[in-house]
């Protein structure tokens, strides 16, 4: 079952995108703002809404970090923010300037890709924010773009229906008609289907057009034996064209949102729809899962964004380290580790753990003093013996900010102990495993 458990309603014009990081939801909208919420109680954040496109803004996304925010509009530019600030990094000029249509993040955080309405599309230097490589779609508008989980290659869609598969050096590897009325959006599972032949392997691809269709495709990369492209079924359920589409984290969900005002959430596996949505009273023109934990954002033209819980334990890829077959935990990015403690339910302590920079290597190394003493999880906390003998000295301010004490009453952090309690839980099961 879904729920729906908060409306967004700040925006004066048509939702055009919204996008998670682990932290935080970005909205951005035809009123030329992006806005940023919190994931703890869905409030805004102080410095929202970013300013600074004179037209609307068509898209947006973050950064694998989740430290950084895109936004592409009309006026035809890509802006570059900080989520922790809202101060902007930089503005991106597509070169021909024709209006941005969709931008996008590889996973490593190496290339940022804009797509424009001239079939144009750039890829960026994530780092030095410098133009890469360029290139062309052969007819229509640039309209849709996914990375492969690898980063090695992204997909791009066109207004004419064309998918278009590039490399990370901007080298045209495969071109196929796909939406006889042009595609409208694309997304990539990040978890592979399986080990295919010739130990390539194999992806599951969405996208849906305006021919009402959903489609879903299998692409496979192997060095020496360029990429492929198969494709594997259609989603019926719409009956108008489709304007978004997206996987869950762990791939075993796609969810839709189309001109005929409904969400549909499907099981990938089956294609079976598990849900139907119908509280938007116009075009839903977007749609987003929160990584691994069990939260939808979908956006429309009435202006508002819907969030949606789902009240059934999925199995999710976030939590690797009770899956023999994920990665590693010493090779997790900082931003698995955010998605680990949101799975674990330890939402409040993902940005303690990103201003520390914890990544997976430093996660095995944590214990249980270094919790407490380093990071000082959840504001500021202190060893109970340390902090009684801090106020017999008669002492009555904070030894972190030496402002004055409202109170002398110590109060045990359960937070703090019950992330104690479950780090010691999983690196006994990581030791005994490995």
């Amino acid at each position: 079952m879904v729920t729906l458990i908060h409306t967004l309603a700040d925006h004066t014009n048509d939702v055009s995108c919204c996008a998670f990081s682990s932290s935080y939801l970005a909205t951005c909208s035809l009123d030329k703002t992006i806005r940023l919420y919190s994931l703890k109680d869905f409030t805004e954040l102080p410095y929202s809404p970013l300013k600074g496109h004179t037209y609307g803004v068509h898209c947006c996304c973050f950064s694998p970090s989740g430290h950084v925010l895109a936004s592409c509009s009309t006026d035809g530019t890509t802006m570059v923010w900080d989520t922790r600030d809202g101060q902007r990094l930089a503005v991106l000029e597509q070169p021909s300037g024709s209006p941005v249509r969709v931008c996008r993040f590889s996973p490593e955080s190496n290339y940022l890709v804009s797509g424009a309405a001239d079939g144009s599309v750039v890829l960026w230097n994530a780092q030095s924010l410098k133009l890469y490589r360029s290139g062309n779609i052969k007819d229509g508008s640039l309209v849709a773009c996914a990375f492969s989980p690898n980063g090695n290659f992204f997909v791009t869609g066109s207004s004419c229906g064309d998918l278009t598969v590039w490399d990370d050096k901007m080298r045209c590897l495969h071109n196929e008609k796909t939406h006889d009325l042009g595609v409208t959006c694309c997304d990539i599972s990040s978890q592979p289907i399986s080990d295919g032949e010739h130990g390539s392997r194999y992806f599951q691809m969405a996208s849906c057009g305006q021919d009402n269709q959903i489609k879903l495709w299998l692409i496979w990369f192997a060095d020496y034996l360029g990429v492929g492209l198969k494709y594997k079924c259609a989603l019926s359920g719409h009956s108008a064209p489709v304007l978004a589409c997206a996987f869950s984290y762990d791939g075993q969900m796609l969810v839709s949102g189309s001109v005929d005002k409904c969400v549909l959430i499907y099981e990938t596996s089956t294609g079976n729809i598990l849900h139907t949505l119908s509280q938007h009273t116009r075009y839903v023109t977007t749609c987003a899962f929160a990584p691994c934990i069990l939260l939808l954002a979908t956006g429309s033209m009435d202006k508002t964004v819907n969030i949606w819980q789902f009240d059934c334990k999925q199995p999710c890829s976030g939590n690797i380290i009770e899956n023999e077959s994920e990665m590693a935990v010493e090779n997790w990015s900082e931003e698995d580790v955010s998605t680990w403690l949101h799975a674990q339910g330890l939402t409040d302590l993902v940005e303690i753990f990103q201003m520390n920079n914890i990544d997976g290597k430093e996660l095995l190394d944590l214990t249980k003093e270094s919790l407490m003493n380093e990071l000082k999880i959840d504001g500021y906390s202190y060893e109970k013996a340390a902090m009684e003998n801090w106020l017999t000295t008669k002492r009555r301010s904070s030894p972190m900010t030496n402002l004055p004490l409202p109170s002398l009453l110590l109060t045990p952090n359960r937070t703090l102990k019950m992330a104690i309690s479950r780090w010691l839980e999983t690196q006994q099961k990581h030791n005994e495993t490995t």
